[in-house]
C-alpha cells in the first residue's frame, strides 16, 4: 500500500468508529476485507487510527469537520506533514483536498478541544491534578511506551537485555521499576522472540511493576481482580504464594498459559470460592476503574466516559474494597490500586473507606505520573491493625 492508501483506509476506519463501531471491531473488518495489506500496512493505518483517536476533538478543529476524512487532514497537520502530499487522488489515495479543506482553520479556544477531553472532564482534572492537569491531559494524547517485566526468577535484566538485542528488540532500563525495561525498537517482534516465549520477559506498564515491587516480604496473597493476572504473575515472581480471582472468570482465561511460560504456580479461584481460602497476608484489589491513566492505549474510553458511568465505578470500588476487607488476615496488608489519574477514584475512596472501618490504616499512597516511562496509577497501602 502507498502511504495515501493507508491514509484512505484510516479514513473509513475512522468514519465507522464514529458511526458506532469499536475500534479493534473496525480495523479488524478492514483487515479481512484487505488481504493485499502487509503487517507493515496494517502496523500503519493502526497508528493512524489511534493517533487520531487520541486527539479526537483538536483533529476535528485542524481539519474543519467531525469526519475521517477531515479528522486525518487534522492530523496531519498537527504532524506538520502537508495534507496534499497524500490527498492526491493517485490510486487508492484520497481524493484531492477542496478549497475549503485547504483554508486553514483556527483552533477553538476552549480547554476541552485543546486538551482534548470531554468538556465535562476538564474541572474533573482540574479537581483531581491541580497546576497538572493540563500536562497530564496533553500527556495522554501521546503513545503509551512499550515496557516489559522480567522475570527474575529465570533472568536478570542484563541477560534479558541481550536475548532482546539479538533479535532487533532494544531496551533501556526503566527507572519506575527495577524489573522494567522499556522498548525502544522492535516492539512488534516482542511475542515472537525467545525471551518472551520462554518466559523471561512480560509486557507490563512500569507502574503497575512499581506497585507490586513495593509491596515487602512474600507471605500468601490474594489478587482479586485479577484480570488477565499480570499482577498475580509479578508477585508470583517475587516469590508471594497467589491466589488469583476475577468476578468474570473469563478474564483469566489467558492466565495458565502466562503462568506456566513463566513457570510460576498460581491458584486460580472462582469467586465464590475466595472466603475459603482466606485470610491472606496481602489481598491485592487492582479496581475496575475509568482507566484514565491507560488512555493513551485505549482512548476510546476517553470518549466513551460518562458522568453516570464514573459513578457506577465508584459504587463498584466501594463494593470491591468491603469485600475485601475481612479476606485480609490479622496484621496483613490491603492494597488498593487503579490505572486511574482522577482523585474521585482514588484517594477519595480511600478516605471513604477509612471513615467506614477503625480496623485498616493508611500506611501510604503513591501516585505515578503519566509519562514517557509508564501509566498514571494510583496504590493505597493499608495494614490491618488488628
Amino acid at each position: 500500500m502507498t502511504p495515501g492508501a493507508r491514509v484512505a483506509a484510516a479514513i473509513d476506519i475512522l468514519d465507522a468508529i464514529a458511526a458506532g463501531q469499536a475500534a479493534e471491531q473496525a480495523l479488524s473488518r478492514w483487515a479481512r476485507a484487505s488481504r493485499f495489506a502487509g503487517s507493515k500496512d496494517r502496523a500503519a493505518v493502526r497508528d493512524h487510527v489511534f493517533d487520531v483517536l487520541r486527539h479526537w476533538r483538536s483533529d476535528a478543529a485542524r481539519g474543519g469537520a467531525e469526519t475521517g476524512r477531515a479528522r486525518m487532514i487534522g492530523r496531519l497537520r498537527a504532524q506538520g506533514i502537508d495534507p496534499d502530499t497524500l490527498f492526491d487522488g493517485q490510486g487508492h489515495a484520497p481524493a484531492r483536498l477542496s478549497v475549503a479543506e485547504r483554508a486553514p482553520h483556527d483552533m477553538p479556544g476552549d480547554r476541552g478541544t485543546a486538551w482534548d477531553l470531554p468538556d465535562w472532564l476538564v474541572p474533573v482534572f482540574e479537581d483531581s491534578l491541580g497546576p497538572h492537569a493540563k500536562s497530564q491531559a496533553l500527556a495522554l494524547t501521546g503513545r503509551a511506551p512499550v515496557t516489559l517485566r522480567v522475570n527474575l526468577s529465570l533472568c536478570d535484566m542484563s541477560k534479558a537485555g541481550a536475548m532482546l538485542a539479538q533479535e532487533g528488540i532494544e531496551t533501556v532500563p526503566n527507572p519506575r521499576a527495577d524489573t522494567a525495561l522499556t522498548v525502544t525498537e522492535g516492539a512488534r517482534r516482542l511475542r515472537n522472540s525467545a525471551a518472551y516465549r520462554e518466559g523471561r520477559v512480560e509486557i507490563q506498564d512500569a507502574s503497575s511493576q512499581a506497585a507490586v515491587a513495593a509491596l515487602g516480604r512474600p507471605g500468601r496473597a490474594l489478587d482479586l481482580c485479577a484480570g488477565g493476572g499480570g499482577k498475580a504473575l509479578a508477585l508470583a515472581a517475587y516469590g508471594w504464594a497467589v491466589t488469583a480471582s476475577d468476578i468474570d472468570p473469563k478474564r483469566m482465561k489467558d492466565l495458565p498459559e502466562r503462568a506456566a511460560r513463566g513457570r510460576h504456580k498460581i491458584d486460580i479461584c472462582a469467586a465464590e470460592q475466595v472466603d475459603a481460602r482466606a485470610p491472606f497476608d496481602l489481598v491485592f484489589v487492582d479496581a475496575p476503574c475509568s482507566g484514565a491513566g491507560t488512555w493513551r492505549r485505549a482512548p476510546e474510553a476517553k470518549w466513551a466516559l460518562t458522568p453516570a458511568r464514573l459513578a457506577e465505578f465508584s459504587a463498584m470500588q466501594r463494593e470491591v474494597l468491603t469485600k475485601a476487607a475481612p479476606l485480609v488476615a490479622p496484621g496483613g496488608a490491603l492494597v488498593y490500586a487503579t490505572c486511574s489519574v482522577l482523585q474521585s477514584e482514588n484517594s477519595k475512596q480511600v478516605e471513604w473507606f477509612a471513615s467506614q472501618t477503625s480496623t485498616f490504616e493508611v500506611e501510604r499512597e503513591t501516585c505515578w505520573p503519566v509519562d514517557e516511562w509508564g501509566d498514571g496509577f494510583y496504590s493505597a497501602h493499608l495494614t490491618r491493625a488488628d
